[in-house]
C-alpha cells in the first residue's frame, strides 16, 4: 500500500466519501452523516467534505425500510482521502466487482480506510486487510476468522486504529471511531466539542470491551457518576483507587467490578485516559508549557507527562501541540 499521506493538501478540505450497497444499516449510515457530513459552523476549523456514493443511485437499506437517493457516485471514492467501506446485513452479502474496486484503487493510493461493523468483510473481501490488525462486531467473529485467516482480529475491543485502516465493531463503537478519527484530524478539544454539541459522553478508547455479559446501563450508576465527575475535577491530585472508593463509599474491589461493569475498562485505566485526553485538551488550548501540564494533569513530571504521553499518542507533547495548537505561545518541552 502506498504511504502517500491520506490528509488533504494545504488549503483543500478533507473529502470522506461513504459507500453504500444494498442492505447497509441506516444507523451507521447516519452516524457518518451526523458526524462528518453536518457542517460545524460553531467549530473554528475547516470541515470535512462529505459526499455519500453508491455504484448505483437508489440503494435500498437494511430490510428494505427505505431506499436512499446517493448524490455520489463510486467516481468519488477516486477523489476522497477518506472512504468508509459499505457493511452488509451479514457476511454471506457481499458487494459487486465494481464496488471491490474502487475500494482497491482508494488503498493503492494511500487514502485512510474505515469500516464500521460488518464492512471489515467488505474490505476483507477487496484483499486489503491481510496483514493488518482489524475488529468486526462479535457476533461474527468467527465467521471472520475462517474466512479470512491472514487477518489478525482482536474480536474484544470497540476499534482498532492500525494506520490506513480503521475498523469498528458494531454500530455504537462506529460513534467511538468517528469521534476518534475527528480526534485525530481536529484534535481532543474540536472531538469533545462534538461529543457536546451529540449529547454523547466523551467517546470511549478503542480497547474498551465491546461486548460484556452483564447488561450496561445507560450511563453509570449515581454513586459511580459522582465519584468521575469528582475526579475529572481533581485530575492534578494523585489519585488512587482507594481514594475513589472512598469518595464512592464503597471497598476497592467493589468499585473495581463496578467501573468493569458500567464502564467497562478498570478505574486506572479510565483515569489514564482521562488525564491524556486533559493533556492533549491543554496542550492545544494553552500555551502553559509543558511541567505546567504536567502538574494540571497528575503526571507530576514533564518527563513523566512526555513518557506516558508518547507511548499513547505516538508523538512528544510539544510535536502534538505543534501539529494542533490554535493560536496561543508554542513553548518547548
Amino acid at each position: 500500500m502506498s504511504q502517500r499521506s491520506s490528509q488533504p493538501r494545504r488549503g483543500e478540505r478533507h473529502r470522506v466519501a461513504l459507500v453504500v450497497g444494498p442492505g447497509s444499516n441506516p444507523f451507521e449510515m447516519g452516524i457518518a452523516m451526523e458526524l462528518f457530513g453536518m457542517p460545524r459552523p460553531e467549530l473554528d476549523v475547516q470541515w470535512y467534505d462529505f459526499v455519500v456514493c453508491a455504484a448505483d443511485g437508489a440503494v435500498p437499506v437494511r430490510d428494505q425500510l427505505f431506499t436512499l437517493t446517493c448524490p455520489g457516485s463510486l467516481a468519488d471514492v477516486a477523489a476522497a482521502d477518506t472512504v468508509i467501506a459499505p457493511n452488509r446485513p451479514d457476511p454471506e452479502c457481499g458487494f459487486g466487482a465494481e464496488v471491490l474496486n474502487a475500494l482497491r484503487a482508494a488503498a493503492a493510493r494511500g487514502a485512510r480506510l474505515v469500516s464500521f461493523c460488518t464492512g471489515t468483510f467488505t474490505l476483507a473481501e477487496a484483499g486489503l486487510l491481510d496483514g493488518h490488525t482489524v475488529t468486526t462486531h462479535w457476533r461474527w467473529t468467527d465467521e471472520f476468522r475462517r474466512r479470512y485467516p491472514g487477518v489478525h482480529l482482536r474480536p474484544d475491543v470497540l476499534f482498532v486504529d492500525d494506520g490506513r485502516v480503521l475498523t469498528a465493531a458494531g454500530s455504537a463503537a462506529a460513534m467511538d471511531l468517528s469521534l476518534h478519527l475527528i480526534q485525530a484530524d481536529h484534535g481532543a478539544a474540536v472531538a469533545n466539542a462534538v461529543s457536546r454539541r451529540l449529547v454523547f459522553p466523551t467517546h470511549r478508547p478503542g480497547g474498551q470491551q465491546q461486548y460484556i455479559e452483564r447488561p450496561v446501563p445507560s450511563r453509570p450508576g449515581i454513586a459511580l457518576a459522582e465519584v468521575m465527575e469528582w475526579a475529572l475535577a481533581h485530575l492534578d491530585q494523585p489519585l488512587t483507587v482507594a481514594a475513589l472508593a472512598g469518595r464512592a463509599a464503597m471497598s476497592p474491589s467493589t468499585l473495581h467490578r463496578r467501573f468493569q461493569a458500567e464502564v467497562g475498562t478498570t478505574p486506572l485505566r479510565w483515569l489514564h485516559h482521562e488525564r491524556i485526553d486533559h493533556a492533549r485538551s491543554l496542550l492545544e488550548t494553552t500555551g502553559l508549557d509543558v511541567s505546567e501540564v504536567a502538574r494540571l494533569t497528575g503526571f507530576g513530571t514533564a518527563s513523566n507527562l512526555r513518557q506516558h504521553f508518547r507511548r499513547r499518542i505516538g508523538v512528544a507533547p510539544t510535536a502534538y501541540r505543534d501539529a494542533h495548537q490554535r493560536g496561543g505561545t508554542h513553548l518547548p518541552g
